[in-house]
């Protein structure tokens, strides 16, 4: 065999996916159709999930130096600012992030990149891949380089990276159903002053549409996204000084331009794929879905994806864990990506909708109910969670297994576990959970009780055990999560829970570890 796994496509799913195989002893073969890395994207909110995952892979604080941190949302109407969502106060107490970075998608691939040699990793660029044939045991691929000359490649499994064109799904023979949005849009780079709240992101809400404004890294910087006049949209040369009146006479005349340092128009896509594997070869990111860029979730998404699927074939190529394991890529991911096609794309549609009614709901009924509803404190916090991703569970999933009664506003099996400040030891110091738990092992975490007699099954070694004790600081940090004691959380690498209850039993745990994982 050449590799374990071929990834296709080196954008930022592929180059996490990579990461995260390369940092368990993994060495994936990673090739990508382009002359080398994006130079100017569109993509660019990291959100709170996201950079969690990048604390763990070392990145996050060069992430925050490089990017501008959006602590809060404006939403404007008819030139009056309707409501703001204040995401540092909704999200503190949930994430270490509690915020959007404003950070574009061509950093966050340099980031990864420059990771994947503390791996002794490296993108084979202008490679294609061409033609890929599913064999028993394993998956031939024909790869076309820069010359025109072709290879053949054996890989174990197959990660298709490689965006909404991709080969993988094409060569497969999966469906992608959807249509793109019938609007043009625009996106621009712009050194500019005005109005609009600094430091923060500003939706502006007009008749015809919306204006989105990022704020960027730099004095005055700004990004700029919205909808192409109709004038414009059947214009394949429309420049930066043809949409100004447009934006002037929708986010205000007070705005002044001094430089356009880049101008694109582009189509958006809404499709999900109708599965995420077959058999030896798996969809991720845009390959396996495309949707609007309502609450910047596409690369977060596609980074979410690489995430999950990462430790589950690890554990399968070192022989840790049976090949059913893989299955629960899908049925974890399909439907979290099906629910957010359907969210942005009905939230888009009324973003945009040219119906003279949707223009009416959207610049009074929208803006006045988001004014009513993000006064409230509940409210926030729920848009925080959602748009942070830190929202995100998998208790429909085949992983998800909870045993006895919990309260229900405690964590359940399937959830992401919170964000904790506890005593690991009686008389050591409060710690960030986050911190202490690396995400390459399992993590069984008891509350309010000792472990059983029987011993407990170490999986193959990558079980860590944390009994913690009991104490004032670590009572209160627990009932504030509404954690009950006794309790017990098993968490996966990915930081989601596999397993919970009140009584922790050995055999449970064992049953667990080969029945749902397929632990070896």
């Amino acid at each position: 065999m050449d590799c374990d796994v071929l990834i296709v496509g080196a954008g930022p799913t592929g180059l996490m996916l990579a990461n995260q195989l390369g940092r368990r002893g993994i060495r994936p073969l990673i090739v990508d159709r382009h002359a080398g890395p994006s130079q100017q994207t569109r993509a660019l909110g990291v959100q709170a999930r996201t950079l969690e995952i990048y604390a763990h892979l070392g990145i996050a604080e060069r992430a925050i130096e490089l990017g501008k941190r959006g602590t809060g949302a404006n939403l404007w109407a008819e030139g009056q600012m309707m409501a703001r969502v204040p995401l540092s106060e909704a999200g503190r107490h949930v994430t270490p992030y509690p915020y959007i970075l404003i950070l574009g998608q061509d950093d966050n691939e340099r980031l990864m990149g420059h990771r994947l040699k503390d791996w002794d990793l490296a993108v084979q660029w202008n490679t294609e891949m061409v033609a890929l044939a599913q064999e028993p045991g394993h998956v031939t691929a024909t790869l076309r380089d820069a010359d025109g000359t072709t290879r053949r490649v054996d890989a174990t499994w197959v990660a298709g990276c490689d965006g909404a064109r991709s080969a993988v799904r094409e060569l497969n023979g999966i469906g992608f159903p959807g249509a793109p949005y019938e609007h043009v849009f625009f996106v621009a780079d712009v050194e500019m002053t005005g109005g609009m709240v600094p430091d923060e992101v500003n939706v502006y809400l007009w008749k015809s549409g919306f204006h989105l404004l990022f704020p960027m890294r730099g004095k005055n910087h700004w990004r700029i996204v919205g909808i192409l006049p109709p004038e414009l949209r059947g214009k394949d040369d429309a420049r930066f000084e043809e949409v100004v009146p447009s934006l002037h006479a929708e986010a205000g005349a007070g705005l002044s331009f001094q430089a356009c340092s880049w101008f694109s128009t582009y189509r958006i896509h809404h499709r999900s794929a109708s599965r995420f594997r077959d058999r030896r070869c798996f969809l991720l990111g845009d390959a396996a879905h495309v949707h609007s860029p309502v609450g910047a979730q596409g690369m977060n998404t596609g980074l979410q994806d690489a995430y999950n699927l990462a430790w589950k074939l690890a554990l399968v190529i070192e022989g840790e864990a049976g090949d059913t394991l893989l299955d629960s890529y899908e049925a974890e991911r399909l439907p979290v990506a099906r629910r957010l096609l359907e969210t942005t794309d009905r939230g888009f549609r009324l973003a945009v909708s040219d119906a003279p009614i949707a223009g009416l709901v959207r610049t009074r009924v929208l803006a006045r109910f988001a004014a009513f509803a993000m006064g409230r404190e509940r409210v926030q916090q729920m848009a925080f969670r959602t748009v942070s991703q830190i929202g995100i569970h998998y208790r429909e999933g085949p992983l998800a297994t909870s045993l006895g009664e919990l309260p229900a506003e405690a964590p359940h099996a399937g959830d992401r576990f919170p964000w904790l400040q506890l005593r690991f030891d009686a008389n050591g110091p409060v710690e960030d959970v986050f911190e202490r738990l690396e995400d390459t092992h399992f993590h069984l975490i008891v509350f309010g009780q000792a472990l059983p007699a029987e011993p407990l099954p170490d999986f193959g070694r990558l079980l860590h055990v944390h009994v913690l004790p009991a104490g004032a600081a670590n009572d209160a940090e627990l009932e504030r999560h509404h954690i009950p004691q006794p309790a017990f959380y098993l968490l996966r690498p990915d930081g989601y829970i596999g397993l919970c209850g009140r009584r922790l039993e050995a055999a449970a745990v064992a049953r667990y570890g080969a029945e749902r994982l397929r632990l070896g």
